[in-house]
């Protein structure tokens, strides 16, 4: 069996971690995975052929030469090397997780610190138990600092991943109803969610708080807080100025100068998410106009909060991912905007559970006390609780096919769903 120092000493030769036997750069160390249906052992070889260094495996059937390192199980293998990496370098690192808004909030964490400090954040969103270690394992002796995203759906997931990665500070953006299949409640959601800020308390760690949200204020006693909010004792405070076509804000540190910043994020919900990174900023001595710049010039990814005007009509496309609390900021922001005509299309939100309906057709009724022009429903879910009102097809597919035949002009338009939904298909459409 090869032990973590051992395997520690040869990653430091290759730097360069893989889990794709296909795509592996060469000289780097493969991680023969296993998953539902594949079982990466059996492309050991295969990934050295292609160039890879070294092949960590956990079947010894497989083994054919010294290049083959035998361990136990080749998961726990790969978060130990990570961990062990990240305590040998010892840079900051900020922890990020949150029911919403967790990857926005981590690109604009990483864009205004990368104007002072060489930064490494997490890739997309990378943020599970296996995204993670992947992040700890790209950092170098050059970084400065990180930001690391962590996601979770089920209890103990967000404690395991805090003792990977040690964050130094942390910042949970909210906590509300999403993988309800995996947490069971949203309480349970909650206290997941609250492992983040139990590490740190055991570790003297700091945060960066939203300092209106009760929920988070009840989770963060005994903490050092760095708050963002908009009363007058917030470290950084703010208030939204226009949200249309994308959200401007401005944003004051205590006693101090006013600033105005345009984003690219449409939404107004995204507000928080910038004070979050504005506030990281100033604490790490960031001057405020290289805060501004960097957030006028970071742009969504992946199909959140995004504003796109097409030959045909203006998008807002937040299609990446929905749970009720999204779905509602989400409405309640496009039902606020100055524009006409205005069109929703809905698609089914996700591992909620066994309240699931009722959560859709919380979001039905909802919907009932808005004025929009068109209402699309896409989804089995929403199919079983929408009301003859709003018309409701069974998949993108289908849909698809309705506004080909039936297309939209002039429209103003909000696209929200979970990522299994695949909305962004009905894009080119639009």
């Amino acid at each position: 069996m090869t032990g973590i120092s051992d395997l520690y000493t040869l990653y430091l030769q290759h730097p360069a971690v893989t889990t794709d036997s296909r795509t592996g750069p060469a000289g780097a160390v493969f991680f023969a995975l296993k998953g539902a249906s594949f079982d990466g052992n059996q492309f050991a070889e295969k990934a050295l052929q292609a160039g890879c260094a070294y092949a960590v495996i956990d079947d010894p059937k497989v083994k054919t030469g010294d290049r083959m390192l035998l361990t136990n199980n080749v998961l726990h293998t790969l978060q130990q090397l990570a961990r062990l990496h990240r305590e040998t370098l010892g840079i900051p690192i900020i922890g990020v997780t949150g029911t919403n808004g967790k990857t926005t909030t981590k690109e604009l964490l990483a864009a205004v610190l990368s104007v002072k400090y060489r930064v490494l954040s997490t890739q997309g969103n990378l943020n599970n138990h296996i995204g993670v270690p992947l992040t700890l394992l790209r950092l170098t002796r050059r970084h400065e600092m990180g930001v690391v995203e962590m996601g979770a759906n089920h209890p103990g997931e967000i404690r395991d991943l805090a003792q990977m990665v040690r964050p130094d500070y942390g910042l949970i953006t909210n906590v509300g109803c999403a993988h309800l299949e995996g947490f069971g409640s949203p309480e349970g959601v909650i206290r997941a969610k609250g492992e983040l800020y139990d590490y740190l308390r055991k570790t003297n760690g700091k945060i960066f708080i939203h300092r209106d949200n009760p929920h988070l204020q009840a989770m963060a006693g005994g903490l050092e807080q760095i708050t963002y909010g908009t009363g007058p004792d917030a470290y950084i405070r703010g208030e939204v100025t226009d949200r249309h076509p994308c959200l401007r804000l401005r944003w004051t540190q205590q006693h101090g100068i006013t600033h105005t910043v345009d984003t690219h994020l449409a939404g107004d919900y995204n507000l928080w998410n910038v004070l979050a990174a504005v506030a990281a900023g100033r604490h790490f001595n960031i001057p405020p106009d290289s805060i501004n710049a960097a957030i006028a010039a970071c742009e969504p990814a992946d199909h959140r909060s995004q504003w796109k005007k097409t030959a045909r009509n203006e998008l807002i496309i937040d299609a990446y991912n929905a749970n009720p609390d999204s779905m509602q900021a989400a409405l309640k922001n496009f039902a606020t905007l100055p524009v006409r005509p205005k069109a929703v299309i809905l698609g089914d939100m996700h591992e909620l559970g066994i309240n699931s309906p009722a959560f859709h057709e919380a979001i039905v009724k909802q919907l009932q006390t808005f004025d929009f022009d068109r209402t699309l429903l896409c989804g089995k879910q929403f199919a079983a609780v929408a009301s003859s009102r709003y018309p409701c097809f069974p998949d993108t597919e289908t849909l698809t096919g309705h506004l080909t035949l039936n297309p939209l002009q002039g429209y103003h338009i909000l696209i929200k769903g979970s990522r299994a939904v695949h909305l962004e298909k009905v894009i080119d459409r639009l």
